[in-house]
């Protein structure tokens, strides 16, 4: 059985040094990703945490911390029951400078077969870094609406 990988190339105008502190940072997180911020020291084996509106979404360890090029931690979801139930997958981010730009991968692997989680991060991650994107060159967020989101099915 084959294990189906998402992944997503986003080519952003900053510095690696910016884009990884808008990566690890929650007072950036907040403003590109819905609210969200996060929780953790990033140091390898340390516990992660993505915290909405006081709730937990989401939780993980933290694998690799290679600033300004290398990221990865594992993600496991905690609310909804369907995706709940579903292993942990690993998260990578690689940045690496091309002039002005930064060509940002993220990688993300490990799903199971039929996973609603790969269908859950397939919308989610191309609005996250769209905003972050925005945010970072123009200085103004996207106001993605959650409802464009939604999982059919999900709950």
């Amino acid at each position: 059985m084959s294990k189906p990988e998402f992944v997503y190339v986003i080519y952003i105008e900053t510095t690696p040094e910016k884009l990884w502190e808008a990566l690890t940072s929650s007072e950036f997180s907040r403003r590109y990703w819905f609210g969200t911020e996060l929780k953790t020291d990033w140091k390898v084996g340390s516990p992660f945490a993505l915290i909405m509106d006081g709730t937990t979404t989401d939780t993980g360890k933290i694998l690799e911390v290679d600033r300004p090029r290398r990221l990865s931690y594992t993600f496991k979801h905690e609310i909804d029951d369907k995706m709940r139930d579903e292993q942990p997958t690993k998260v990578v981010f690689h940045l690496e400078p091309h002039g002005k730009l930064v060509k940002l991968t993220l990688t993300h692997e490990g799903f199971a077969e039929g996973s609603k989680l790969l269908e859950g991060i397939s919308k989610g991650w191309p609005a996250i870094l769209s905003s972050l994107k925005s945010l970072l060159e123009t200085g103004t967020a996207l106001a993605v609406p959650l409802s464009a989101l939604e999982i059919e099915g999900a709950s």
